[in-house]
C-alpha cells in the first residue's frame, strides 16, 4: 500500500514514481479544467447582469393616454348599435331549454321568430321568459304566431317603456348595402354583428316542418353579417338604426339552417325582409294570426326540368287545379311548368312558392308558362289562405 492509497503489485520504483507523476499531472489538468468552467460561469453571470442592467430604463414613458374618441359618425357601427341594442331582447324558451332574441317596436310589442316561440315547432305553448336591456327578466305572453312566415308576435311587462326600432322599408335595399345584426347568439346577449347584404331574393327553404312548424318559404336578404344559433328573431339593420329583416337562419356545413346545428356562421345568414314582416306582424296584432298567398294549384315537387310544373294528379282528394280558383281562373292546367312570376325567373317549385310567399294576398302578377313546348303568357290575382 503506498501513501497515495493505491496498491502497486509487481512495479518497480522507478515506473511507479512516473506513474505517480502522471496522476499529478491529470489531476492538475482536471483542476484548471474546473477552474476554467467556473470562472467561465461567473463571467457569463457578469455578462448577463451587464446586460439586463443595460436593458432596463427607469426613466422610461410610453407617452400620454390621448384622449377618448367622445363620438361616432351616427352611420358608424357603434353609434347605431348603441342606439339599436337597447331596444333587443332575449327570449328564453320553457326555462332555458332555447334561447333566440327579439326587438321592441312601436307599442312595446315584440318581434322575433315562430321557430323559437315553439321551440322549432316542438312545442305550442311554451313559457316564455324575456330579459330586457334594463337588467329585468318578466314573462312573455304569445300575441301571434305565423308558422308560414316565421314571425311570431309577444307582449312582456316592462317591454313598453324600452325604445322602439323603427321598421324600414327592405324594398329599396341593395347588395353591397352595410348591415348589423343584433341578437343573443349561444345566450349572449347583446352582439353586434357587421356586413353587408351579399344578395337578395335568395329562395330559402328551413327544412320540412314538424309539429306546429310547416315548411317556411321567403324570399331573404342574404348578408355576411355573422348569424348564430340564438341570434334568430333578432333585427337585421340599416345605416339608418332601421329594421330592414329579422334574422332567420343561417346556413351551415351540415346542420339545419334555422337551428343551427352541427355548426356556426359560415358568412351565410338570412333575414326575413320587413316589408313581408311587416304585413305578417300588423295581422297578428291585430287579429292574432295571418294570411299568406296562395296560386290555387298543387305543384309537382319531384318535377326534374327547370321551373314549377303544376301536379297531374291531385292530393288527399282535392283536384291538382282548384276550381275557380287563382290558377283555375288564369287559364293554367295540369302540367304547365311556370317558368317566370313577373321579373323572377321560377327555376323549381321551391323557388315558385318563395315568390309567391313573400307577396300579399290580392297581388296581380303575371305569369310566363310551358304547355307542350308552347311558351304562354297570362296573370292572375293571388288568393288568400289563412296561416
Amino acid at each position: 500500500m503506498s501513501g497515495t492509497g493505491y496498491t502497486a503489485v509487481g512495479v518497480s520504483p522507478a515506473p511507479r514514481r512516473r506513474l505517480l507523476r502522471h496522476w499529478r499531472l491529470v489531476a492538475a489538468a482536471c483542476g484548471l479544467a474546473v477552474g476554467c468552467t467556473a470562472l467561465g460561469g461567473v463571467a457569463g453571470g457578469l455578462v448577463a447582469v451587464h446586460d439586463m442592467q443595460r436593458q432596463l430604463d427607469p426613466g422610461y414613458n410610453s407617452g400620454p393616454v390621448p384622449p377618448a374618441t367622445a363620438t361616432r359618425t351616427p352611420t358608424s357601427v357603434a353609434a347605431v348599435a348603441a342606439r339599436a341594442t337597447p331596444s333587443v331582447v332575449m327570449i328564453k324558451v320553457n326555462n332555458g331549454a332555447a334561447t333566440g332574441s327579439g326587438f321592441v317596436i312601436s307599442g312595446g310589442y315584440i318581434v322575433t321568430n315562430n321557430h323559437v316561440v315553439t321551440l322549432d315547432g316542438q312545442a305550442t305553448d311554451a313559457s316564455l321568459q324575456v330579459d330586457l336591456s334594463n337588467g329585468s327578466s318578466v314573462a312573455g305572453q304569445l300575441v301571434g304566431r305565423d308558422p308560414y312566415s316565421d314571425i311570431a308576435v309577444i307582449t312582456a311587462a316592462g317591454a313598453a317603456g324600452l325604445p322602439a326600432l323603427p321598421l324600414g322599408n327592405s324594398d329599396g335595399v341593395e347588395v353591397g348595402d352595410p348591415v348589423i345584426a343584433i341578437g343573443s347568439p349561444l345566450g349572449l346577449a347583446d352582439t353586434v354583428t357587421s356586413g353587408i347584404v351579399s344578395a337578395l331574393d335568395r329562395p330559402i327553404q328551413p327544412g320540412a316542418g314538424t309539429g306546429m312548424a310547416p315548411e317556411v318559404y321567403f324570399d331573404a336578404i342574404q348578408t355576411d353579417a355573422p348569424i348564430n344559433p340564438g341570434s334568430s328573431g333578432g333585427p337585421l339593420v340599416n345605416e339608418q338604426g332601421q329594421v330592414i329583416g329579422v334574422d332567420a337562419a343561417l346556413d351551415t356545413l351540415g346542420g339545419d339552417p334555422i337551428t343551427g346545428s352541427q355548426g356556426g356562421s359560415i358568412g351565410l345568414g338570412f333575414a326575413i325582409p320587413v316589408n313581408q314582416a311587416r304585413r305578417v306582424i300588423v295581422q297578428l296584432i291585430r287579429t292574432g294570426f295571418a294570411t299568406h298567398s296562395v296560386l290555387g294549384a298543387s305543384l309537382n315537387r319531384a318535377f326534374p326540368g327547370t321551373g314549377a310544373q303544376i301536379a297531374t294528379t291531385g292530393s288527399r282528394g282535392a283536384p291538382p287545379v282548384e276550381a275557380r280558383g287563382p290558377a283555375a281562373r288564369a287559364g293554367l292546367r295540369p302540367g304547365d311548368v311556370i317558368t317566370r312570376l313577373d321579373d323572377r325567373p321560377v327555376t323549381s317549385a321551391y323557388s315558385l312558392v318563395d315568390a309567391i310567399r313573400s307577396l300579399p294576398p290580392g297581388s296581380r302578377v303575371k305569369i310566363i308558362f310551358v304547355r307542350q313546348g308552347d311558351a304562354l303568357r297570362t296573370s292572375l290575382v293571388l288568393g288568400s289562405a289563412r296561416s
